[in-house]
């Protein structure tokens, strides 16, 4: 995956456990998207893996970043046909609300417009920053009130004075040397 596109799933993995833990939402994305198709090729039988690509093929096409509107009808359709394809296969006790929401994805899209000007990955990730700066359990506020105006005050100060480094930008990792 690109640089900070999403975390290191390696790490979220226990191969001795057979589980998955401590994914974000994006990351959960980025499983369903892309990941999922390319790990069942080979392990499920034919028609619970069509399911699941085809489940796969919808998330892909309703996040993109534009959508034509034509195809939100076919998408809807799809779906519903995706659905009853996993419950061919699926118990019933997969199916919770959840799982029906995403008959009502297309719907909402044709409402609000593209999906991803709604995520709240953002969000999600400056949360995480500012549960960061929480130093006293007792009164959270006060220590991410005062730690995000050192910061603040910092990158501030950093961009005036010659002699210290910027503290506001990160250099790219991924950067060819020349």
């Amino acid at each position: 995956m690109l640089d900070g596109y999403c975390s290191n799933i390696s790490n979220c993995i226990s191969l001795s456990e057979c589980k998955i833990t401590g994914l974000k939402s994006h990351d959960c994305h980025v499983l369903m998207q892309q990941l999922l198709s390319v790990a069942i090729r080979g392990l499920l039988p034919k028609g619970p893996r069509i399911a699941i690509f085809r489940l796969c093929s919808f998330f892909n096409d309703i996040c993109q970043r534009v959508i034509d509107r034509s195809k939100l009808e076919s998408l809807d359709d799809e779906v519903t046909v995706t659905m009853c394809m996993l419950e061919r296969y699926f118990p019933h006790s997969f199916f919770d609300i959840m799982i029906h929401l995403t008959i009502h994805l297309t719907r909402e899209a044709r409402l609000c417009g593209p999906i991803q000007y709604r995520w709240m990955y953002p969000f999600e990730r400056f949360k995480n920053v500012l549960k960061g700066y929480v130093r006293n359990r007792a009164r959270p506020e006060g220590c991410i009130a005062e730690c995000y105006l050192t910061n603040e005050c910092m990158q501030f100060c950093s961009k005036y004075i010659p002699q210290v480094a910027d503290v506001g930008n990160k250099d790219d990792r991924n950067q060819d040397v020349v």
